[in-house]
């Protein structure tokens, strides 16, 4: 088996376009959370939203724009970021070792458009070529595969809010065996109403309206639920034998990845398949309890998912967890990203050196485990993280990431 190093990372995200943005925002514990008051007005309970404010959209040409949503957009310029950051020539980008896998679920308002379009001309006419690309799951790989240029595995990966840490594990894995070199993966989540009104009628999002960024808080006692967001991140991988030998900068490495799933509930999380995740990802990374200094949780502002979590983290580590923070705190839910986003926030807190919070924790709740929640940015550098995620219909992902100085 091989080693696997991180050598770029790239994100377009609520807390700022860019690695130097997104560092010194996890760093001050800043909100990317605003209120979009268009959504009251159509109906939704809840109008908290995550927000990108600074993203400048990559120059293309017209005819690559056409097929590609604005969050297509989004990880091109993220995977554009990484790449540059790991140095890669154009032949190693262009080989049929170099691989492509996006974490993502859905892509709803293309999807919505070409249903109005239809139904206000009464003909499907005027839909044109371009949103029969932008309207599948699969929109980001095929757009960024045909403008990058890569030729070996070209996929999407569907795994509801685990979807970013399932592509990342999964590329890891394809590199370990060696069926792979190098590989782009991450995730992206579209940022609009029409891909969340259905969340929304579950009464599954916040009602904290009047302050929105104390909305999201992870594991607090007065949390009420999640809020809304998205962007894109993205993550180079490639064996560290051969990013040595060409001296590379390298970031980090993924030290392990584990999956699992419940088996239980459609959308109620056990906690128990977390649990076997996390314990599996610790023994496939030949590492104790003791050695990892951060957990970059999942936790989503829920009162039954952060519960969940809380106890699997317990159940594994004891009364002597490791610091934990949730960034959905800062970010809100980035959903299919979400997983990606961790990994690329633990290499920048790795290299940076702290420990990003868990903003808006003030009080666990009565008779929840009692692990060590980040309140406020740690002067720590974090050198083993573990990054959980999990998803609808009971999906769990895992990522042990050994971080460089």
């Amino acid at each position: 088996m091989h080693e696997v190093a991180i050598t770029g990372i790239g994100v377009v995200s609520t807390l700022g376009t860019g690695r130097e943005k997104v560092s010194k925002s996890l760093q001050e514990g800043k909100s990317g959370i605003t209120l979009a008051p268009e959504r009251s007005e159509i109906g939704f309970r809840s109008a908290l939203t995550g927000h990108i404010d600074d993203f400048i959209r990559p120059k293309l040409s017209r005819k690559q724009c056409r097929t590609m949503t604005e969050f297509a957009l989004q990880a091109y310029a993220a995977a554009s970021e990484a790449i540059e950051e790991a140095g890669w020539t154009e032949d190693e980008i262009k080989s049929d070792r170099t691989g492509l896998i996006i974490g993502n679920d859905s892509s709803t308002l293309a999807n919505y458009n070409q249903v109005q379009i239809t139904h206000n001309e009464k003909s499907t006419f005027p839909i044109g070529a371009g949103l029969v690309f932008q309207a599948l799951n699969s929109t980001v790989t095929m757009n960024l595969n045909s403008i990058l240029g890569n030729r070996g595995a070209s996929w999407t990966l569907s795994g509801a809010c685990a979807s970013g840490g399932h592509a990342i594990g999964q590329s890891f894995d394809l590199i370990a065996m060696g069926r792979q070199e190098r590989m782009i993966c991450g995730g992206a989540q579209e940022i609009n109403w029409e891909s969340v009104s259905s969340f929304d009628a579950t009464n599954a999002f916040s009602l904290r309206q009047d302050e929105p960024e104390k909305a999201s808080r992870p594991f607090d006692a007065s949390r009420d639920g999640l809020v809304p967001s998205g962007g894109a991140a993205m993550v180079t991988l490639e064996r560290y034998d051969l990013a040595k030998k060409r001296g590379a900068n390298i970031l980090g490495k993924i030290r392990a990845y584990a999956f699992s799933s419940d088996g239980a509930n459609l959308s109620v999380p056990s906690g128990e398949g977390l649990e076997r995740c996390i314990r599996e990802c610790l023994q496939l990374g030949k590492v104790s309890t003791e050695q990892i200094d951060y957990i970059c949780a999942h936790g989503t502002s829920t009162p039954v998912g952060d519960a969940a979590e809380a106890g699997a983290i317990y159940n594994v580590f004891g009364p002597t967890t490791p610091w934990v923070s949730s960034l959905k705190s800062m970010t809100g839910h980035e959903m299919w990203m979400a997983g990606a986003a961790q990994a690329v926030y633990s290499v920048i807190m790795g290299q940076e050196g702290f420990i990003a919070p868990n903003i808006n924790f003030e009080k666990q709740e009565e008779g929840a485990p009692p692990i060590k929640i980040a309140a406020t940015t740690i002067d720590r550098k974090p050198d083993l993280i573990l990054c959980n995620s999990a998803g609808f219909g009971g999906t769990n992902s895992c990522l042990l990431i050994e971080t460089s100085s």
